[in-house]
């Protein structure tokens, strides 16, 4: 008969967190849960911390708020499973550690399949479903410093910033005004995002897409010999341009640089 009383130790919670944790740093890609209590290809430390069954139903169970108010929540906020405990991960992520003088922004699509309002669809990524979520990080250590998931829509987003430059806003804005620099891609370089960190005395280095209004006439149609560089400068900016192959140009922009009159 099954037993119904189930309950939790915090032995047995920090036990089940540090498999986890484990896990995520050591993992192959693919690798499954069971494949840790392994003979041939476990860790052996693991079947004496907790057994695998053990383990199976604590990750069934585990929730991160009560029964009695979750529809509410979720109503409110679509990660409202899991707000409390996130953002006191992050808080003390960046309690606990200085970043250096450089940090990047990018993306991160965590692979799930699991029935949730904001799992993702990204035809380009080799896991195509996941939840995703903007980091920021330490370039040296690749220690997370910040990080919120992408929910859709996010209404505290003002209406005049882009997404990109929204995202970059408020993974940095921790660390402004102390002189460090911002790498980022594509997706999130902007002139605008460039001036404003400017005056938050920060600098940005990021590829830019060569059909953005900023970028100079004379470069989006002109044909350059391949692996050449050319580099363009303003009051406080630069460009240099880089040809890798016959139709595509890597631009690379940084803000904060000493500085064509046309651009």
């Amino acid at each position: 008969m099954e037993n119904n009383d189930w309950s939790l130790s915090l032995d047995e919670l920090e036990a089940f967190l540090g498999i986890l944790y484990v896990r995520g740093a050591t993992e192959s890609k693919g690798m499954e849960v069971d494949v840790m209590w392994s003979k041939n290809y476990g860790y052996p430390f693991v079947k004496n911390v907790m057994p695998r069954n053990r383990f199976r139903v604590i990750m069934r169970f585990l929730r991160f708020g009560p029964k009695s108010n979750r529809a509410e929540r979720l109503n409110d906020d679509k990660y409202g499973m899991f707000p409390e405990v996130f953002y006191r991960f992050i808080s003390n992520a960046q309690s606990l550690y200085v970043p250096g003088p450089f940090i990047s922004v990018d993306e991160q699509l965590f692979p799930s399949k699991a029935r949730c309002r904001f799992t993702q669809f990204m035809a380009s990524k080799p896991d195509k479903y996941g939840q995703k979520y903007w980091m920021a990080v330490d370039k040296e250590s690749k220690y997370v410093i910040n990080a919120f998931p992408y929910l859709g829509r996010d209404d505290e987003r003002p209406g005049g910033d882009r997404l990109g430059d929204y995202v970059v806003k408020r993974l940095v804005e921790p660390y402004l005004d102390k002189g460090r620099n911002v790498t980022c891609d594509i997706f999130f370089t902007s002139v605008v995002l460039a001036k404003y960190l400017l005056t938050r005395k920060t600098s940005i280095v990021g590829t830019v897409n060569k059909s953005r209004r900023e970028v100079p006439s004379c470069l989006k149609q002109a044909s350059e010999p391949l692996h050449s560089t050319k580099v363009f400068k303003s009051s406080d900016n630069s460009l240099n341009v880089y040809q890798s192959k016959p139709r595509k140009k890597r631009c690379s922009r940084e803000h904060n640089a000493p500085g064509c009159p046309n651009w």
